[in-house]
């Protein structure tokens, strides 16, 4: 049965590092919503929510019909709120597939230190995050209860 493994993390947590380690260690196929802004709206990364929803629409498409041909699927998107992880664990188990959510729980001071690091030296596909922005998303992020990380 394929999985479709759901990262959930703030900025900084590591879902792109571990997306990787899953893809090479399962042959999985990832999705990344900031590596498809980078490409199609590089003026609008970080910014732009319309053009990441939209990005998001095509890439679940995609990893649709992925699973269906039983190929693992990382969404590494952030899951930041309960009804969009209970969406999509509802959406896997609808075509056949099981739902893996990966919670990345990092302490703000380590964030920002990996963010610091990260800015520095911006990857490929990324964007400047600053503390402001970690305090202010950190109130919109609901992190997993107990019975969603079973």
């Amino acid at each position: 049965m394929p999985t479709l493994f759901l990262l959930c993390g703030l900025p900084g947590s590591g879902k792109t590092t571990l997306a990787r380690q899953i893809e090479y260690e399962r042959s999985a196929l990832v999705f990344s919503e900031d590596e498809w802004m980078a490409r199609l709206y590089p003026a609008a990364m970080g910014h732009g929510d319309e053009k990441r929803e939209l990005i998001k629409a095509v890439q679940w498409e995609t990893a649709a019909r992925v699973l269906r041909l039983g190929i693992d699927v990382v969404l590494d998107w952030g899951f930041w709120g309960r009804d969009e992880r209970d969406e999509f664990r509802a959406r896997a188990v609808a075509i056949g597939a099981r739902a893996e959510l990966c919670y990345l729980n990092v302490p703000r001071a380590e964030l920002l230190n990996r963010l610091i690091t990260r800015n520095a030296d911006l990857p490929p596909d990324t964007f400047p995050v600053t503390e402001a922005q970690i305090d202010e998303w950190s109130g919109w992020f609901e992190p997993p209860t107990a019975d969603e990380l079973l």
